[in-house]
């Protein structure tokens, strides 16, 4: 190892011990998907204004014609209890994984832990009330919404069932699911991005679009409207074929492209999450085995039976060989 490399190792360990990290590698994934994730949620806390006429408002920085369907209506409801409840929980959910905080204030850990599946319980509830409409609402969406409803849910469920039972690292694993799957909301918005501006430049690709919501946009050009869309004058409700154009300067065109490609992106950011969290935890299984000697203590203080097992650990439920503690013999 030459000077160089010690002089960075002894710099990058200033950066990471005082906030509690013990491996190197775990830092840079905390501040990347940790950050990402604080990010996101930061930038999106203007959104609570929801219906303002400011430039940062949701209603001002919604996707074009999505205001449309949230003017009122359960749908209004929805985005409400949604952006109310899954903003904080962003915000909120980098805490739990900073090691110093688990160690130091293990008690804002706790009530930081039950407000965040607090709080993504309801979003839960708001995103299920809104995905009919949320980005075009197609099959694609409204599955994808499901899906992670369904996921993010049980994944909770788990995680906090085995806290409760001291089984600490299968409440890490679990919690640890259940944040990569909300963080897809960052990954597919990057797919999205680049899935539209492929399809534009093909340029062969339509959305279909309620009247409604392309009469909505042009409230201000009723002349171009009539040009554009004759179907959608008068108050027609029925449905028109839009060209995809993420570059185009009609907004139902931009709207068109990312009805596209939305709930495909979400399918493509869902995958690679769910592979990506189940790699990291197979890459850190020693930190997983220090864990579950930890639960095996505690469980044994608290007089549980099988300590080490006392949780929904894979030597109950499935084919795995009985776990013992390391160092023990029958």
């Amino acid at each position: 190892m030459t000077h160089y490399d010690n002089w960075f190792v002894r710099f990058w360990r200033k950066v990471y011990n005082p906030l509690g990290f013990k491996k190197g590698y775990n830092f840079p994934l905390f501040f990347i998907f940790g950050g990402a994730m604080l990010g996101f949620s930061l930038a999106r806390l203007s959104y609570l204004n929801i219906s303002g006429d400011a430039p940062s408002s949701f209603k001002s920085g919604a996707v074009p014609g999505e205001w449309f369907w949230y003017q009122n209506g359960i749908h209004r409801i929805g985005i409400t209890l949604h952006l109310a409840t899954i903003v904080p929980a962003g915000a909120l959910m980098g805490f739990q994984f900073l090691p110093i905080i688990r160690y130091k204030a293990i008690l804002f850990h706790r009530i930081n832990g039950y407000l965040i599946i607090l709080l993504a319980t309801l979003g839960n509830i708001g995103a299920a009330m809104i995905a009919r409409r949320a980005f075009g609402g197609t099959l694609a969406t409204q599955s994808a919404v499901g899906y992670l409803i369904i996921a993010t849910t049980i994944s909770m469920a788990l995680a906090y069932y085995n806290i409760k039972r001291l089984q600490i690292d299968e409440h890490r694993a679990w919690m640890l699911r259940a944040m990569f799957a909300l963080g897809t909301i960052i990954t597919l918005r990057i797919i999205m991005a680049l899935a539209s501006g492929i399809i534009s430049s093909i340029g062969s690709y339509s959305a279909v679009m309620n009247c409604g919501e392309v009469a909505f946009l042009y409230a201000n050009s009723p002349a171009t409207l009539e040009s554009r869309y004759p179907l959608c004058v008068g108050g027609n409700n029925t449905d028109m074929v839009v060209k995809a154009d993420i570059n185009s300067g009609f907004r139902e065109e931009v709207k068109a492209s990312m009805v596209l490609t939305f709930g495909m992106a979400w399918w493509v950011a869902i995958a690679m999450h769910a592979v990506g969290v189940e790699v990291y935890l197979r890459l850190t299984a020693a930190e997983g085995e220090r864990l579950r000697v930890v639960s095996y203590e505690m469980q044994r203080k608290a007089g549980m039976r099988n300590p080490g097992s006392a949780g929904l650990t894979a030597d109950r439920l499935g084919d795995v060989e009985k776990w013992e503690v390391p160092g023990e013999t029958a």
